[in-house]
């Protein structure tokens, strides 16, 4: 008689021992905490077990959801490998949503997902996917939603409801539903201390709401749970640096970098748009950060010409520009065009917003402020469709702004700082663009006056 095994939420699984579930279950939670090392404890689980179908879907998902084009190949091993196995119906509706990944259809991957949550609202891995794939694509409303239709159908007592929590507090931050977003991280938090992407979470309110000092003590004093043994450790690292630039902090934003930002010199893309989003902001205030571009942008130009997730190349666009490399910036530029031809989900994403802010960020590099504000002015309000959070995104409103600026168009600078003020109140740079405006304004009226 052949045995049914199921995992934690009671869903059966095929071709897995015990023993191999259990692994599969650690790997699934380091992944929900966004600690340990996940494929480590994967490949265990398949060393047991290797016709363990669920097992070859999540090391399918990390590979997948690095956004990196080098794993591609680690995710065909995967899906070719669980596709060849016998499966059931819900094991099949993950190699569909692989399939589509594969493709580069971030639309195609995240409908068959939510076909999956649909039938199987306790399928713990669809959600993670589910929610990581939202984001990638900056779908806010869907950050906060997909989980909203499953989070009834699980109870505090089951395994990684944390998660669940931590994950609807993102959604509903990103939404703009500060009270709630901050009430459902903190609960998170309470059940799963070590819960990384709630941490952040709430970070992220104080953010948006301009709390910097709140939030220096949140990341600080909880700096224990969320820095060690963490492989979103630098996220986390950058959302504290960013609270001390708001606060002017430059020493410690300097020291932040240069120390567990990218001390360690970490290849990962993510890593990567982490150092080049916090140096690109002192970029804008002038601030000489030395041969810290030199260092990123030599990281980043193996990768230049990728062409495969347009997020990421206004990163690396970012070093380029700062440290002038204009043969990786017009190879960048040119793998972008390339992109827009395929068939791929990138392929909109370049169209519509990577393509046109790259050339925006490069027209800044050079001075030309006037063309980096026309380029991008009209793409600000769908800057959303390429990917990334709204405290990830502000690094172009304040391109914009300081473009503005140093273009003279000082008109376009008060209403873009009027703006800031209006959401963050208490912050030294908004005050200081306003107070830029303001001048101009005065000088205006006193010619017109004479």
């Amino acid at each position: 008689m052949m045995i049914t095994r199921v995992d934690a939420r009671g869903e059966p699984v095929s071709g897995a021992s015990a023993a191999a579930i259990a692994l599969y279950e650690q790997a699934l939670a380091e992944l929900q905490c966004y600690s340990g090392d996940p494929l480590a404890t994967i490949d265990e689980a398949l060393a047991e077990s290797p016709d363990f179908v669920m097992a070859h879907c999540l090391r399918a998902y990390v590979f997948v959801l690095s956004t990196e084009a080098q794993a591609a190949p680690e995710v065909q091993a995967s899906f070719d490998a669980a596709a060849s196995l016998p499966s059931n119906a819900r094991e099949r509706r993950h190699l569909v949503a692989l399939r589509q990944f594969l493709q580069g259809s971030w639309d195609g991957a995240i409908g068959a997902l939510e076909d999956v949550l649909i039938d199987y609202p306790r399928d713990a891995l669809a959600v993670q996917a589910l929610h990581l794939a939202d984001f990638f694509v900056g779908d806010a409303r869907n950050l906060r939603d997909h989980v909203a239709r499953v989070l009834p159908e699980w109870s505090p007592d089951d395994s990684g409801y944390h998660a669940l929590l931590g994950m609807y507090a993102f959604g509903l931050e990103e939404c703009g539903d500060y009270r709630r977003a901050e009430e459902a991280g903190r609960r998170a938090i309470a059940l799963n201390p070590c819960d990384a992407w709630a941490q952040h979470a709430v970070a992220h309110v104080m953010e948006m709401q301009g709390r910097a000092q709140e939030g220096i003590d949140w990341m600080t004093g909880r700096q224990g749970f969320w820095a060690t043994n963490s492989f979103f450790a630098v996220h986390n690292w950058w959302h504290l640096a960013l609270f001390h630039l708001e606060l002017e902090q430059v020493d410690r934003v300097l020291a932040l970098y240069d120390g567990p930002l990218r001390g360690e010199r970490s290849q990962v893309v993510l890593d990567l748009v982490d150092a080049s989003a916090l140096l690109w902001r002192l970029y804008l205030r002038g601030i000489d950060t030395g041969d810290r571009w030199n260092e990123l942008a030599a990281a980043w130009e193996p990768l230049a010409t990728d062409g495969f997730y347009a997020f990421n190349d206004a990163h690396a666009m970012m070093a380029f520009v700062a440290d002038g490399r204009d043969r990786a910036a017009d190879a960048l530029l040119a793998a972008q065009q390339q992109a827009i031809s395929s068939s791929t989900g990138n392929a909109r994403m370049t169209w519509e917003v990577g393509y046109p802010l790259c050339s925006a960020l490069r027209a800044f590099g050079r001075g030309d402020y006037s063309t980096c504000l026309s380029l991008l002015r009209p793409i600000r309000s769908r800057l959303n469709r390429f990917g990334g959070s709204h405290a990830q995104r502000d690094v172009f409103d304040l391109t914009l702004l300081e473009a503005a600026r140093r273009d003279g168009h000082y008109a376009l600078l008060r209403g873009l700082a009027n703006e800031r003020i209006e959401l963050k109140p208490s912050s030294p740079l908004s005050r200081r663009y306003r107070q830029d405006a303001a001048r101009w304004a005065a000088q205006t009226a006193g010619i017109a006056a004479i």
